[in-house]
């Protein structure tokens, strides 16, 4: 999978990139397994932004991604198709009676590869399974964080975590973000990396592709009045010297740490800043 390149016939097209679609077998999404997205442009039921920078964009239908696939099933791949909604490309499967799924693609996926889910099954790519079953020292993703609840971790392109060890009914999985922390081994992943591994190179180069996207300009607290941003205001000189950056509601920020989730700190064992426990 490569990154395509345009001819530069505009200021634009110099520097856009995006990427190839060689991997997608279809641009018919099957209907059944659409459903109808409302563009809320970053409102809640007020209508009070609650979202900056979102609205607009071309209109999509959202994908329903299956994350908890029955088990001891045999799967078969029907077509890859492209998910807007998504970093990674989706799976058109059938089980074997005959009902359909999409599923995230992972970079072996290919139209009539098949794959099985169950704990007493071969450990190949694609695999779904229980960590207790897995190999230490294999690539996976889609993984649980609570067995029985489907895949909530590791699911955007080209990611995969790193099956470390596992000892005393926990699995120590290396993070894509570098964190190293502990889950159940009853929880299950699917092996491999998810698909479209080349996304993050992408350059979107065009102000109007972002819009496209449903992203609405950003703009910066310095040229902003007083009123309306803690770097705002002033006559024109420099601004912000000597502050620590702050967010419009006067909240700290690059670098300042806001997670709170104490629940789950026993849970990591190595933070991915620098080493040290959140």
């Amino acid at each position: 999978m490569a990154i395509k390149a345009y001819r530069p016939i505009t200021p634009a097209q110099r520097q856009k990139t995006t990427q190839d679609f060689d991997q997608i077998t279809t641009k018919k999404p099957m209907k059944s397994l659409l459903k109808a997205k409302k563009q809320q442009a970053g409102k809640n039921n007020q209508g009070r932004i609650t979202v900056r920078h979102r609205g607009g964009g071309v209109k999509r239908h959202y994908r329903l991604v299956t994350y908890k696939l029955p088990l001891d099933l045999t799967f078969t791949v029907e077509e890859i198709e492209y998910d807007p909604n998504r970093s990674a490309r989706i799976a058109r499967v059938k089980d074997e009676n005959g009902v359909y799924y999409y599923v995230l693609a992972d970079t072996n996926m290919e139209k009539g590869t098949t794959f099985k889910t169950g704990k007493e099954i071969e450990v190949e790519t694609s695999s779904r399974m229980p960590l207790e079953n897995i190999p230490v020292g294999t690539f996976v993703y889609g993984v649980e964080l609570t067995p029985g609840k489907g895949a909530q971790m590791v699911r955007a392109a080209g990611s995969s975590a790193q099956l470390m060890a596992k000892e005393d009914g926990y699995a120590t999985l290396k993070m894509p973000s570098g964190e190293v922390r502990k889950v159940l081994v009853a929880c299950e992943a699917s092996i491999g990396t998810v698909s479209n591994v080349q996304h993050q190179n992408v350059k979107v180069g065009a102000a109007g592709r972002r819009r496209r996207k449903g992203i609405r300009p950003t703009v910066r607290g310095v040229v902003m009045n007083a009123t309306d941003h803690p770097h705002g205001g002033g006559d024109g000189g420099r601004h912000g010297s000597g502050k620590a950056p702050r967010t419009p509601w006067g909240q700290l920020t690059l670098g300042y740490r806001t997670r709170h989730n104490k629940k789950t700190n026993k849970m990591i064992v190595r933070s991915r800043h620098e080493g040290k426990r959140k």
